[in-house]
């Protein structure tokens, strides 16, 4: 089998959406292109100044797009795939090779929203099982490609007897983010809020770079999340050894183990008794950080990150898919129609 050395550098071409996932993408050995426009408007501001891109990262004026050549588009977003593609990408670059990155669980309905995505020949990929397993992903081949992070080299020491949560414009977010339960739980347990857009409910933004440190002080992560995606600052917080307190619902139900790398539960006082242990033996919780640090290093490490997506971009680029796609059609599940006045299909 061919080897990663000798493979071609792949040039991909998507938006800037997530600047987390976007850094650690940008951990591989493939060039990443992203547009610009003069407004800095989402998914146009560029590399920013938040993340240490390096030099595989590259800026493109959005009228200059079509001029480029690529060898994958890499969607990230409804508009980018429904709106801005038409507008900034030429018909040609359109019919590449094509991956549709979907970061998120379905807002509405968990369990029968179909997919915006309806075509054979883009490959669907989710972050967790759990969001593969909601979304009905239409005829569309769809795998997994799990979160991977890189180690911080600031070592917890947990002295503070606080917990940390870090969710931007969390008020704004509401039930589905958990506001009421993080309000809940800070009547009763010391928790700190960091994070954009959080008002005087929040310690403010602490950039990426910072964060390590920022993070390493607190007793424990605290995810109050009702239903999304497995949070990157989740796996973050566990790989630089913070035991995880959480609701057991999601894909988080697979990460913490119940009182060995943390505590789940969908009884909240159960959790802020938990909380309260944690604080009061800060032996208990740098132990259960270790395994945290333990089980993060072995599912979401950077090395198998990377590996699985220039696997994924080479296979797409060669038509070989199926070596990696799980597809509905494994169920038996047959094409669907579609209203194609909400699902792009075939486009």
């Amino acid at each position: 089998m061919t080897t990663t050395q000798q493979r071609p550098r792949l040039k991909i071409f998507t938006w800037h959406i997530h600047g987390s996932y976007l850094y650690y993408l940008s951990q591989g050995n493939f060039d990443i292109y992203i547009p610009v426009n003069e407004q800095r408007t989402p998914g146009y501001f560029g590399r920013g100044k938040t993340f240490p891109f390096g030099d595989n990262v590259h800026e493109i004026p959005v009228k200059m797009v079509k001029d480029f050549d690529f060898d994958v588009i890499l969607y990230q977003s409804t508009k980018d795939y429904l709106v801005d593609q038409y507008d900034i990408l030429s018909p040609s670059q359109r019919r590449l090779p094509r991956v549709y990155l979907e970061h998120n669980t379905p807002a509405k309905n968990p369990v029968t929203t179909r997919h915006v995505v309806n075509d054979r020949r883009i490959c669907l990929v989710h972050v967790t099982h759990y969001n593969r397993l909601m979304w009905d992903n239409n005829r569309t081949p769809a795998t997994v490609i799990e979160h991977g992070v890189t180690m911080s080299d600031i070592p917890y020491t947990g002295e503070l007897e606080k917990g940390l949560v870090t969710i931007n414009h969390l008020p704004q977010r509401g039930r589905g983010l958990g506001w009421d339960i993080f309000q809940q739980v800070r009547n009763i347990i010391p928790v700190d809020l960091a994070g954009m857009g959080n008002g005087d409910d929040g310690v403010g933004e602490i950039l990426h770079p910072q964060l390590p440190a920022f993070r390493s002080r607190y007793r424990f992560y605290f995810h109050p999340v009702r239903h999304t995606s497995l949070a990157l600052a989740v796996c973050e917080a566990m790989m630089q050894g913070l035991p995880v307190i959480g609701l057991a619902t999601t894909e988080l139900v697979t990460v913490i183990e119940n009182g060995r790398n943390g505590f789940i539960h969908t009884d909240i006082n159960y959790l802020i008794r938990k909380m309260k242990l944690l604080l009061n033996e800060p032996e208990l919780a740098a132990q259960m950080g270790a395994e945290a640090k333990a089980k993060a290093m072995k599912r979401f490490g950077i090395e198998r990150f990377i590996a699985d997506w220039e696997r994924l971009f080479h296979n797409v680029c060669n038509g070989n898919m199926n070596e990696l796609i799980y597809t509905d059609q494994l169920f038996g599940k047959q094409p669907v129609e579609t209203d194609h006045s909400t699902i792009a299909s075939d486009i």
